[in-house]
């Protein structure tokens, strides 16, 4: 697994800057508009809301990545507690990205 130490610092100015939609629904609502640039999961998700966000990222043509963190860390650095996550800003998406592994994500596959 990667070190995470360094996303979580990022996930927190990409908070503040409100580059971070946070949530299923709000995630899912970034793929469809096209906003989203690349979606990172916590590592204790469920395997339900893992289908359902590699299904919308897949249909959207968005990346899909496995941050390294469980969701109280990524709590603690966002100040709320969620598995899932939209980057609505290239560079951040680009920058969280380094960290993460990429969950590859295939329509073919639903």
């Amino acid at each position: 697994m990667k070190n995470n130490g360094d996303n979580s610092g990022l996930l927190g100015i990409c908070r503040k800057a409100g580059k971070l939609k946070l949530g299923m629904d709000m995630t899912k609502g970034a793929c469809e508009s096209g906003e989203a640039k690349a979606v990172f999961t916590a590592s204790d998700i469920s395997q339900k809301s893992l289908k359902e966000v590699k299904f919308s990222c897949a249909r959207n043509g968005v990346k899909l990545y496995a941050l390294g963190m469980d969701m109280q860390q990524i709590a603690d650095a966002v100040g709320k507690r969620t598995g899932i996550m939209a980057v609505t800003d290239g560079g951040f998406a680009k920058a969280l990205a380094k960290n993460a592994e990429e969950i590859p994500a295939d329509i073919n596959e639903f």
